[in-house]
């Protein structure tokens, strides 16, 4: 790609927030077609960079220079970076719950006939964008009727409905599994060979390795280098070494896990979707956990692990049909999430942003708002004991926060999740569920991430992890479920767990022998 010329040229861009440099004198140089990746820790910039560059911050609230096609541009807002061709995915969704996944691609882009919208061609054109990345959906059905990993696919046939010359893409496949990555990244190679450039944010260093030309890693908030993928040997080690500054001999924290007796069972459990009466999203699910077990649940996109974990969690999805929790060996019944907390369950969301916080709030006000009772005398919060616990979990997780009254729409992705982890450990469970603990962090705060996991296990609490993510699984947990269209198809103890196993579970329908 050294040859091809430049289409983009970032010069010493900076950019400042109140008491905060995001960038300093940031150097972007991407050429015409290629795949341009950036990489970097949470907080490194990345985000704010591509910002500056879609007009999300306008002309005017950065220094340097912007040059596109060999002149200058100066933004003014989102709508002026996409007349010029350059379209955005955010890593925060930009739909509207209540809008059909017809309308939210075409919003504000709808195409016409005689003055009013055509919602034939209109929804003839989602089939086919949708198609492109995927998605096999009534174009009609609710956002907020399908889950976070096909509302990126819906954001993503968003982006290709317009005349996209420069696709900016934060953060794609972090809601996707590997089968879905995989589909997006031979997109991208489609859309190269189609002249389309792409530059692409992700903490996933395999697909940075596998799909991307060239790489820019930033760290600090300043260009650390910028590397041609082939040309350099440029390998996942050689990338993490310029984002922490450093060698990470490896992934995961060294472990030596202290497994009890099974203290968690579930039996014979079977949800029916909340909207199709026919369709089940667990189907007799019967697992169990161990104290002090680290147990994996892996599966494609739909199905159902997600679903099964928040029915398991007061039945806060889906419509219950059947089956049995047993605590400790004595049966428990879990109709709301205020039974789940109290009988010693927490779970943490896939989606941090809309469910897992309320980001309005503050971090104290975040770390107790799942249990104010700890911190309250005759229904008043008592603030310094809310002070004090906040403050505890800000040091003893290290959350990069220079007070708990720090907003927590102010933090980072991974920051954030140690807040969110905090909140459900603050309500002292006895088993921790975690949906997709580390999306969208990257390998260093992922690794404290892990350490934090291990922690919970080695006190004697359970925890089950849900991740698209199988090396993730394979080195994190102790045993794992695979789940196939509502049903337990594997239960695989570590040390015989690889990926073509687990793939091969997590695409039969035959069910699993509880043990």
């Amino acid at each position: 790609m050294s040859d091809a010329p430049v289409l983009l040229e970032m010069r010493a861009i900076t950019k400042e927030f109140p008491g905060v440099k995001a960038l300093s004198d940031v150097n972007l140089v991407v050429r015409r077609g290629e795949i341009h990746a950036i990489a970097g820790e949470n907080g490194a910039g990345k985000s704010t960079l591509m910002k500056v560059l879609s007009g999300v911050y306008p002309y005017g609230s950065y220094s340097g220079e912007i040059r596109y096609h060999g002149s200058e541009s100066r933004f003014s807002d989102i709508r002026a970076s996409e007349q010029a061709g350059i379209v955005i995915i955010h890593q925060e969704l930009a739909l509207v719950p209540g809008m059909s996944i017809t309308e939210n691609i075409f919003l504000g882009n709808e195409p016409r006939r005689g003055g009013a919208i055509d919602w034939k061609s209109a929804n003839r054109q989602a089939l086919e964008l949708m198609a492109r990345v995927g998605l096999r959906e009534d174009p009609d059905t609710l956002i907020k009727d399908i889950g976070v990993g096909k509302q990126q696919l819906v954001e993503i046939a968003k982006a290709f409905a317009k005349d996209v010359k420069l696709l900016i893409l934060d953060e794609p496949t972090a809601a996707l599994n590997e089968s879905d990555s995989q589909h997006l990244l031979d997109l991208l190679r489609g859309f190269k060979q189609r002249g389309i450039t792409s530059i692409i944010i992700s903490h996933k260093l395999n697909e940075i390795a596998e799909v991307a030309d060239s790489i820019t890693i930033l760290r600090d908030g300043k260009t650390i280098e910028t590397l041609d993928i082939k040309a350099d040997g440029v390998d996942e080690d050689r990338i993490v070494r310029g984002m922490v500054g450093r060698e990470l001999h490896s992934r995961f924290p060294d472990h030596t896990p202290k497994i009890g007796e099974v203290f968690f069972e579930v039996r014979d459990w079977t949800v029916r979707h909340p909207i199709s009466a026919d369709r089940m999203v667990a189907k007799n699910s019967s697992f169990t956990v161990r104290r002090g077990e680290i147990v994996g649940f892996a599966g494609l996109m739909g199905a159902g692990r997600t679903e099964l974990a928040m029915s398991v969690f007061g039945r806060s999805y889906g419509v219950y049909q059947g089956g049995q929790i047993f605590k400790d060996g004595q049966e428990i019944v879990l109709k709301s999430v205020a039974d789940a907390i109290k009988h010693g369950l927490a779970y943490v969301s896939e989606d941090r942003k809309s469910l897992g916080l309320n980001l309005l709030d503050d971090i104290k006000t975040s770390v107790v708002s799942a249990k104010l009772s700890k911190i309250a005398d005759h229904g008043v919060v008592d603030q310094v004991r809310e002070y004090k616990a906040a403050e505890g979990y800000r040091k003893s997780l290290r959350v990069k926060a220079p007070t708990v009254d720090e907003g927590v729409t102010k933090l980072s992705g991974g920051n954030q999740q140690k807040v969110v982890l905090a909140k459900w450990m603050f309500t002292d469970p006895d088993l921790l569920i975690l949906d997709e603990p580390t999306r969208g962090i990257d390998v260093g705060a992922k690794y404290e991430i892990y350490g934090i996991i291990q922690q919970l296990a080695d006190q004697g609490k359970g925890v089950i992890v849900i991740s698209s993510e199988l090396p993730e699984l394979i080195g994190l947990c102790d045993r794992i479920y695979t789940v196939f269209e509502g049903t337990i198809t594997g239960n695989i103890e570590r040390r015989d767990a690889d990926p073509e196993l687990l793939m091969k579970q997590m695409t039969s329908a035959k069910k699993a022998q509880i043990r």
